[in-house]
């Protein structure tokens, strides 16, 4: 059968509101079309806010630090947090004391703190105010990569860095184990290189990880998330709250440091035991390699770094465990010593004073303090004037 030809036919009119398909746009539906330049234009100004957000919120959120502030427990895994305190503490003190839960004071208030009683000791008369930039549960793995990814604020100035055995006391703490397992703050350890075997992420996770090193606003993102909306992300936290508003879950408040009021016994009044830690070797420790990397970025920053070793519960360990541990300690000595590294070896404290085996009980970090500015070490690097620029 023989197709009518339609070419040379005169189509009939359509009734009001009728277009033929070949007629039809052959873009879309949308009334409003955006040109060329205006897609630059809107993307532009998205770009502006990307960019601007996570800076402007500062003058939003009322995070107004103290002398004695320290980071809420709730918010250690807050990196960004970190980052915007440690540029408060960069402008307002002289000393940043950086470390895990001992710096932190995880059986005592702020004003309990070891970075309070240096201030109480040397204020009156060097004027000098020292800085709590503890982590609670910051292993030497993840303070490498807190200050090379986020405490970048940190540049200049004077730095007591603390080193706790603690976390060469087994393979487990050491991350030398190749069973997955748990560990803290796994977001600022390596995702690549070097390896760590007990760290199984997704690599979908980890470069979302490295990601968020990078990207100013996710890092806003996750404090959000973190501070907030209860550690999920708005498309989680929105299906979990469906009939409230995000704005009306952030009083842009922060939560504060928690105050430690009940007086925590000391590990002998416990019935603590003696241990024998299964220490690892000094060369073999993941830990000490990444604290060695720690002390090489702040001094890459221009900052003056003081190593603090301890204070460890020497009183809770075995005969052989106790010789174990003065060898690392020898060990660590010596090749600060060869870097030029300045630190102090303060003696151990007395028993009664440790809660367990590496965090002091208030009078604990008082007489810390005390063995510090009364080390010559420590008051001709840390108490001597700063040297002009």
């Amino acid at each position: 059968m023989k197709e009518p030809d339609t070419k040379n036919t005169t189509a009939s009119p359509l009734p009001a509101g009728l277009v033929r398909p070949w007629e039809a746009s052959p873009f879309s539906s949308n009334e409003q079309r955006l040109s060329v330049t205006q897609w630059l234009l809107t993307l532009a100004i998205m770009l502006l806010l990307f960019v601007s957000l996570p800076r402007l919120w500062p003058l939003i959120e009322d995070f107004n630090p103290d002398p004695d502030y320290r980071m809420p427990y709730t918010l250690s895994d807050d990196y960004w947090l970190y980052s915007q305190y440690c540029q408060w503490a960069a402008a307002h003190s002289d000393v940043m004391v950086v470390g895990d839960s001992v710096v932190w004071g995880h059986y005592v208030p702020p004003d309990e703190s070891l970075s309070h009683h240096l201030t109480g000791l040397t204020g009156k008369t060097t004027q000098q105010t020292f800085a709590n930039m503890g982590i609670d549960g910051i292993h030497p793995a993840a303070m490498a990569g807190l200050l090379e990814y986020y405490g970048q604020a940190i540049s200049g100035k004077k730095v007591i860095l603390s080193f706790n055995p603690l976390w060469m006391t087994s393979k487990k703490h050491d991350l030398q184990t190749d069973k997955e397992f748990r560990f803290n703050h796994p977001r600022l350890v390596p995702q690549f290189t070097p390896r760590i075997a007990c760290y199984t992420e997704s690599i979908p996770n980890r470069l979302r990880i490295v990601m968020e090193r990078r990207v100013e606003l996710l890092q806003w993102s996750s404090h959000l998330s973190t501070a907030y909306l209860d550690k999920m992300d708005l498309s989680t936290w929105a299906m979990a709250h469906p009939y409230d508003s995000p704005l009306g879950a952030m009083p842009f408040t922060l939560p504060q440091p928690k105050e430690t009021t009940e007086q925590h016994p000391s590990w002998n009044a416990r019935g603590g035991a003696a241990q024998a830690f299964p220490w690892v070797d000094l060369e073999t420790s993941v830990q000490w390699q990444f604290f060695k990397r720690a002390i090489n970025t702040l001094r890459d920053r221009s900052n003056t770094v003081f190593v603090v070793i301890g204070p460890f519960n020497e009183h809770m360990m075995t005969d052989k465990s106790l010789g174990q541990y003065r060898l690392i300690k020898a060990g660590v000595e010596t090749w600060l010593q060869e870097n030029k590294v300045p630190y102090s070896m303060p003696a151990p404290l007395p028993s009664d004073l440790y809660a367990d085996a590496s965090h002091p009980l208030a009078a604990g970090y008082a007489l810390l303090a005390q063995q510090l500015c009364d080390d010559a070490s420590f008051k001709s690097v840390i108490l001597s004037p700063a040297e002009p620029d």
